[in-house]
């Protein structure tokens, strides 16, 4: 089963974020945005390639818009009300409140102001937002008995979600995740995007900033302030281009705090209007900001009641004396910001602060890429560049580090990229399949990407063989030590690693019988039972005899003395063999009169030839070697051991599961008894 995608917008681009995704005959539209770069039709996303015969709404089941921005939200009342598109559209609760200012103020800028046609009016504006059905975090919404969604915080913006959908089995049925735009860092209003393991067959995630890793957030802060009181210090005015909602309250808070704290009189400003309007949402909407926010509003205290900040008035232009303006919006191609750029951009003392990504042709990137002097805002407008500029990057938009972190903790099979430029989405896409071995693609708009879904068959797996899995890779997990060849346990080498993502089970498949096929996963223990067959118990044996030479025998004089030291080195040579098995095995065995147990392995030593058995108080068992049984030495004293000498006798057995525990024990006691001798 494949997973289609073909990316409208933001395919090797950034803006105009449009992305069909169809999972097993359900056709979902992520985001619906316009290009801010454009001013002709490619503004909006070719609607086309949904459906030949124009009837989108037989043609896609759900749009979801992931935040208000307008790169991802400023076609929809275009798409809804001028294309015809009647079906649902999801997105959260601060979204379906936010969204309605944004575009009407859009719609402003472009037919009141610049003049230009008309895409949509105010009524479309309003009977597209009949149409939204708003989500809380984390809430599953069945769009129908086959399809669900699911939301989870993005950070980024207020109210900004990323979207879990899947068709089918709740387990087992193809999946996808589309991020929109998300922050893996918390900043002063807003905390970090979070995303449970959840495993989909596709993760579809934004790359503005593919191969950027940001410095120090305080660093950054700290440069930020002091470039603004510099100015200010200069008499100059400061310029900070931001969209109305996000970054400007962030830099507002950073900003009102510096003032408080230095004593700074100088008036700071936002653009009348949406600002405002969104400042009030801000304070609404406290539930969706940062911990910082929320515990400053439980102490009476709303951290968006600004003390230092006014309303910006069109006056103020040309007002003399230092200022600080936030205006929006952020990238400079429209709005207050740019008709104040007209004015103040030719000031060598004043200076423009640009805290956000720019599009490739906005004024904007033009003054990021450095222009000097003359630069044409339109037709009718030239300003001479001689004002400072700055670009110190607040954006709410995950870095590289912060991409990898989120495909880390959601565990995807697939990874596509989206929203970001194609040379950086190439070494990110490159990165992503070296480091985490996951499949990685990039298709530019137009291009249809197919990406095969896992075949997933449910299995019930048995209580005992999950504990026994589970039970050994803990134990394989505890710290060891090799010393010798002998493995140790060091427990105080406490260490914490990352959470393991897979635990392997290995057991029986066995399939059930009846109509509906089920299949199960047993323990070995289970299979023969599970058939109602009584498993043969197979036991295996090995009898170790180990004497002292002939030479050694000699040495010890009398045949009394001599079993006296035999019965010395037998005593101590028990002694270490069965230290030797102890400090091997993971557990303790049992050891008591002359018989070692652990698991179902067991060693019986016997002394031959000696008055009395060593180490264990008791009578002797004389045991003869057998006629024709030669017994096994391990010094080769082959003859020694037949002629009646003294040795020492282990008798082992085991069952097969201990098979390999019982070849290690083995060795060691025929290795340290003959050492002891």
């Amino acid at each position: 089963m494949d997973i289609r995608v073909l990316p409208l917008g933001a395919g090797q681009d950034v803006g105009r974020s449009c992305v069909l995704v169809t999972l097993a005959g359900r056709t979902i539209m992520f985001d619906c945005g316009i290009h801010m770069g454009y001013n002709d039709e490619r503004r909006f996303p070719d609607f086309k390639y949904i459906s030949r015969s124009g009837n989108y709404t037989e043609a896609i089941d759900a749009v979801i818009i992931t935040h208000f921005h307008l790169d991802h939200c400023g076609a929809l009342a275009y798409f809804t009300e001028v294309h015809g598109y009647n079906g649902p559209i999801f997105m959260t609760h601060p979204t379906k409140a936010l969204i309605p200012l944004m575009l009407e103020d859009f719609r402003k800028v472009l037919v009141d102001r610049l003049g230009e046609n008309e895409h949509f009016n105010s009524r479309h504006i309003k009977n597209c937002m009949k149409k939204v059905i708003a989500l809380d975090l984390m809430e599953t919404y069945k769009v129908d008995d086959e399809l669900e969604i699911r939301a989870y915080y993005a950070g980024h913006v207020l109210g900004a979600a990323m979207f879990y959908a899947r068709v089918g089995d709740q387990e087992f049925g193809p999946s996808v995740v589309y991020t929109g735009d998300y922050n893996m860092t918390p900043d002063r209003h807003l905390g970090a995007a979070q995303i449970d393991r959840c495993r989909p067959d596709l993760l579809i995630t934004e790359s503005t900033y593919a191969t950027t890793i940001r410095d120090s957030k305080r660093a950054r802060e700290r440069d930020f302030v002091q470039q603004v009181h510099e100015c200010i210090k200069d008499g100059g005015k400061v310029l900070i281009p931001v969209f109305a909602l996000g970054r400007a309250q962030e830099l507002a808070i950073l900003v009102e705090e510096y003032w408080e704290r230095v004593g700074l009189t100088a008036p700071i400003y936002f653009s009348a209007g949406l600002t405002a309007k969104a400042n009030l949402y801000y304070k609404l909407l406290i539930n969706w900001t940062s911990a910082q926010v929320k515990a400053s509003h439980e102490r009476g205290t709303n951290m968006f009641d600004f003390r230092h900040v006014a309303q910006f008035e069109r006056a103020h232009i040309e007002k003399p004396g230092p200022c600080v303006l936030f205006a929006s919006p952020g990238m400079l191609h429209a709005g207050m910001s740019l008709e104040v750029f007209k004015s103040w951009g030719s000031g060598e003392k004043n200076m423009v602060i640009l805290p956000g990504y720019c599009v490739a042709g906005t004024v904007g990137a033009k003054l990021i890429a450095g222009h000097r002097g003359p630069l044409e805002i339109d037709k009718r407008c030239t300003v001479d560049v001689q004002c400072k500029v700055r670009y110190l990057s607040f954006s709410a938009h995950a870095d590289a580090k912060g991409i990898m972190q989120l495909i880390r903790q959601a565990a995807p099979k697939n990874v596509l990229l989206v929203h970001g430029e194609k040379a950086k989405m190439d070494f990110l896409k490159a990165k992503i399949s070296s480091t985490l071995g996951i499949p990685c693609y990039n298709p530019p708009n137009g291009e249809v990407v197919r990406v095969a879904a896992a075949c997933a068959v449910k299995v019930h797996v048995s209580q005992t063989l999950l504990q026994r899995s589970l039970a050994e890779h803990a134990s394989a997990s505890i710290t060891t030590t090799t010393y010798l060849g002998k493995r140790t346990r060091n427990p105080s080498d406490e260490q914490v690693g990352e959470p393991v993502d897979v635990v392997p089970v290995e057991g029986v498949l066995v399939s059930g019988g009846g109509s509906a096929l089920q299949l199960k996963l047993l323990d070995n223990t289970e299979v023969a039972p599970a058939f109602g067959i009584v498993p043969h118990a197979l036991s295996f044996g090995c009898t170790l005899r180990c004497c002292r030479s002939t030479s050694q025998r000699a040495q010890d004089g009398a045949r009394e003395i001599g079993k006296l030291k035999m019965e010395a080195d037998a005593s101590a040579a028990l002694d270490a063999s069965v230290e030797a098995v102890r400090s091997w095995l993971p557990v303790e065995p049992d050891y008591e009169q002359g018989v070692l147990r652990v698991g179902s392995f067991e060693a019986r030593f016997n002394v031959v030839g000696s008055s009395q058995l060593a180490g264990t108080g008791g009578e002797p068992e004389i045991s003869p070697v057998p006629s024709g049984s030669p017994a096994t030495c391990s010094r080769g004293d082959q003859q020694d051991a037949n002629a009646g000498g003294e040795y020492i006798e282990v008798a082992c057995q085991w069952k097969a599961d201990d098979a390999p525990m019982a070849e290690r024990a083995i060795s060691l006691l025929r290795q340290s008894i003959s050492d002891s001798l």
